[in-house]
């Protein structure tokens, strides 16, 4: 009986992960470039006692990370001139900051005291041949769909657009980045498009999430009332034996 209340707690530990997780997607359900994610979940199985065929091994429920859906979000008109949206799915913006080179879907970008693209968090957003600099004297750039910046009429750089083979090696971090955690290296996303004067929404679904919420209530609930059915069994079982001895 032990047994299913170990289990039943290790359902407990990941439903309270998984809240975690939907909670945090609501929270961003209007951040800008903000992709869903969900609970990963596995089976561990623990070791047999040594009476092996009288009492198989438990399964105890494992939390093995979280996954993310990088699908394409709502695309908002903003009128903003550094505002840019990516048309297409899982390619990304690359910017820099002091740890190195990373990526973002948030194009909400703005420019510093030196006339530098940069995010919003202040970091610098990369172009085909490094920093993108614009003069503030020429007026507002226009970018076309494949990314080119120009001012005046004339080109002064390329947005940076690139994807991953394969979208597991990248890992979330602050301020909207993602940083790739292997030696994978990001492929030049030719057919995305950029869309100037918008932002992609978030793909968070809150109808969606608010009913995830409330199945994860019901079955932390669930599984509480049956690890306290178990330990009034194991409690009624050890009075039961001491009567009888």
């Amino acid at each position: 009986m032990e047994n299913a209340a170990y289990a039943g707690l290790s359902r407990q530990m990941t439903l309270r992960r998984e809240l975690d997780v939907v909670a945090n997607n609501i929270a961003n359900a209007d951040t800008s470039g903000f992709k869903v994610e969900q609970l990963l979940l596995g089976t561990e199985v623990g070791e047999r006692a040594r009476n092996a065929f009288v009492r198989p091994g438990v399964s105890f429920v494992l939390d093995n990370g979280v996954g993310r859906d990088y699908g394409q979000g709502v695309l908002e008109q903003t009128g903003r001139t550094l505002d840019f949206a990516i048309e297409g799915d899982a390619a990304f913006f690359k910017v820099q900051d002091g740890a190195g080179e990373a990526y973002t879907r948030d194009g909400a970008f703005t420019l510093d005291p030196e006339g530098r693209l940069t995010t919003q968090g202040g970091h610098a957003v990369l172009g085909d041949a490094g920093e993108i600099i614009l003069d503030r004297t020429l007026g507002e750039p226009q970018v076309g769909a494949d990314g080119t910046i120009s001012q005046n009429g004339q080109p002064v750089g390329r947005l940076g657009l690139v994807r991953f083979a394969t979208l597991g090696v990248l890992e979330k971090d602050g301020d909207g980045l993602y940083r790739n955690a292997s030696n994978a290296a990001p492929i030049e996303a030719n057919d995305a498009r950029v869309r100037q004067g918008m932002l992609e929404g978030s793909n968070v679904n809150p109808i969606l999430e608010i009913t995830n919420l409330i199945e994860i209530q019901r079955a932390y609930e669930s599984v509480t009332r049956m690890i306290e059915n178990t330990n009034d069994l194991s409690r009624r079982a050890v009075e039961r034996l001491g009567r009888a001895s």
